[in-house]
């Protein structure tokens, strides 16, 4: 009978450990789970607004066109799990004058979670440095300006 008791002494404490090992186990791979979902959400969504960029300045770059301005909508998410995210265009320094590149880093909104791509356009363009702007904002759009030759790209309308 006393080897009974003793495995009750030693599941028991076992069991109890259970009862707060396994929801805290289950917190932390559902909390990483959320994060790593975030972070590809926001890859994808960086993904889609620097080709949305590109794509803006290789249409405006063409000879066709000598002047004037095009607007492209963005139709990414406003939201990433159920928050705001911010994005902001900064220059990346090189030594090649031949080409500018563009950084755009996407941020979600009371997060960690942070995602950025670049862009690569032409020595023509240039865009505000430190341009920040938030994903519920409603006018979500890219602008590019032509004029003699140069390319401004702003956001939403404001330069």
């Amino acid at each position: 009978m006393a080897h009974i008791t003793i495995e009750y002494m030693i599941m028991i404490p076992v069991l109890i450990m259970q009862i707060f090992l396994f929801p805290l186990t289950a917190s932390v791979i559902m909390g990483t789970w959320s994060n790593s979902s975030d972070t590809l959400q926001l890859q994808e969504t960086a993904g889609h607004m620097g080709s949305s960029v590109q794509q803006l300045y290789y249409t405006m770059n063409h000879a066709s066109i000598s002047n004037g301005s095009m607007k492209i909508t963005l139709d990414g998410p406003q939201l990433i799990d159920n928050r705001a995210y911010t994005a902001t265009l900064t220059h990346v320094t090189q030594t090649d004058a031949s080409y500018k590149i563009m950084n755009i880093t996407l941020k979600l909104i009371g997060t960690k979670s942070v995602s950025s791509t670049i862009v690569t356009l032409g020595q023509n363009v240039d865009w505000m440095d430190h341009l920040s702007f938030n994903s519920t904002d409603h006018n979500r759009s890219f602008i590019a300006a032509k004029t003699s030759g140069s390319i401004m790209i702003s956001y939403g309308g404001s330069t």
